[in-house]
């Protein structure tokens, strides 16, 4: 492996042998220094949770591809910092078998995380989730295929720091690529009660039928019409117009009066 080679780094919230990751790491490999670093078991909607309160277990599983019991967030700690050779040139986490799309999605999504936690440390990164055809059929190889594309031309020209990439691939025949901006999926989620044979109740949540809301522009909307959306997703969540809102600062000014006030009093 030559070492002017670009290093790649895959992770997911699949599992480190799931068919999604697999396939990418097929195509990547023939160019690319290329690593698989992800969880031993599925982590879904796992977000950026880190394991703080039990010891890490690392498999090499065969060469370059290691599982950890961890979370996607884990995964790219630790292979940053004692897996990989060198610092990564690009992060991929996906392929996730189905979407990510919509505030809601991302907020929640393990894959998402992976890509953040790769932007948080500076690498170029994205997520990259497949959705699955109107017979349920995920195409991950032809998905690997767009992402080898991507993966190109990104190590060449980089991203800027400050972002990471969220990108959803439809099923074939593909209408093309659109740049989007975050839309809703507004789930109503059926909590179900049951009652273990001691006589305990417990719960389970489940994903219930998502609305899907945006304009013509939004991910969820542009993914729907048959091309692939590419979403900027910013690390840095602040909310810059309400830092200058006035109202928000005319109440921070009087929480601040009562405060102080209270101080001088005792």
């Amino acid at each position: 492996m030559s070492s002017n080679q670009p290093l790649i780094l895959l992770t997911n919230d699949d599992g480190f042998d799931s068919q999604g990751i697999s396939a990418l790491f097929c195509r990547l490999k023939e160019w690319g220094q290329t690593y698989i670093v992800a969880p031993a078991q599925e982590k879904s909607a796992s977000s950026l949770s880190l394991t703080l309160h039990h010891p890490l277990r690392v498999k090499s599983v065969q060469k370059n591809i290691y599982a950890v019991d961890g979370t996607p967030a884990d995964c790219v700690y630790l292979a940053v910092q004692k897996l990989l050779p060198r610092y990564p040139d690009l992060l991929i986490s996906g392929l996730n078998h189905g979407p990510n799309l919509g505030q809601q999605d991302i907020s929640y999504s393990g894959t998402v995380a992976g890509a953040l936690q790769g932007a948080f440390l500076s690498i170029p990164s994205m997520a990259v989730s497949v959705l699955a055809d109107k017979k349920g059929k995920y195409f991950f190889d032809y998905a690997a295929q767009i992402v080898d594309a991507l993966a190109k031309k990104l190590v060449e020209k980089s991203l800027p720091s400050r972002i990471a990439l969220n990108i959803n691939i439809p099923g074939p025949p593909i209408k093309g690529v659109r740049l989007t901006s975050l839309g809703q999926k507004r789930y109503n989620p059926r909590v179900i009660e049951k009652t273990d044979p001691r006589g305990r109740r417990y719960y389970w949540i489940g994903t219930g039928n998502p609305q899907d809301i945006g304009d013509n522009n939004s991910d969820v909307m542009v993914a729907k019409q048959g091309y692939i959306a590419v979403t900027p997703l910013q690390k840095d969540l602040t909310d810059s117009a309400s830092v200058r809102s006035k109202i928000l600062n005319s109440l921070l000014a009087s929480i601040q009066d009562e405060i102080l006030g209270a101080k001088k009093e005792k």
